[in-house]
């Protein structure tokens, strides 16, 4: 509800509908929430652990979207808005347990507590954004330069993800990420 109340504030009565249209879940680190070919139909919070959001290439490489850590939502936002099919994979990078929202419910919400329709515009905004800059940065920085800005950006995030993770956040091969970390280290 922490969350929430950074953008708006719900009575109690609020809280407890909003509660009682999600489900808590305890998930395993390796455990897939969405496919990609399959139509989203949940928002996930996560109250602890990690998530990552990626994609899949013809060539069977993996490139991250995003990550989710503790206080984030995560979602295949194409998926989920348009109620096609999605490109996008979720999985649980380390235990986690996460607030589900499904869709209906979320229509039902937008109806019975109509700030909450503000809180997930201001969510959706806020996305569209990072979305927008990393767009940008990735055609216009250096790796070096993505790199230090994701390390600036989620300074706790570098701990916990796999190296071959970050390299693909950033766009550059694992082999590539080493030897830039390595000259990085050097200077």
């Amino acid at each position: 509800m922490q969350n929430i109340a950074k953008h708006v504030s719900l009575t109690p009565e609020e809280e407890l509908l909003f509660l009682s249209k999600t489900e808590t879940k305890n998930y395993k680190a390796k455990t897939i929430l969405l496919n990609a070919g399959e139509i989203c139909k949940h928002s996930y919070f996560v109250n602890s652990g990690l998530l990552r959001s990626f994609t899949i290439n013809d060539h069977i490489v993996e490139h991250v979207l995003s990550f989710a850590c503790e206080g984030w939502w995560i979602s295949d936002m194409y998926s989920l808005l348009s109620q096609k099919q999605g490109n996008l994979f979720i999985e649980v990078l380390e235990d986690a347990e996460v607030v589900i929202l499904s869709k209906e419910n979320q229509e039902k919400l937008y109806l019975e507590i109509p700030k909450l329709e503000r809180f997930f515009r201001i969510l959706t905004e806020n996305s569209l954004v990072a979305n927008q800059e990393r767009l940008i940065n990735n055609l216009s920085l250096s790796a070096e330069e993505r790199y230090e800005k994701f390390c600036k950006k989620y300074p706790t995030l570098v701990l916990k993800i796999p190296q071959k993770q970050i390299a693909s956040y950033i766009g550059v091969t694992p082999e590539f990420f080493s030897k830039m970390k390595s000259r990085l280290l050097k200077k």
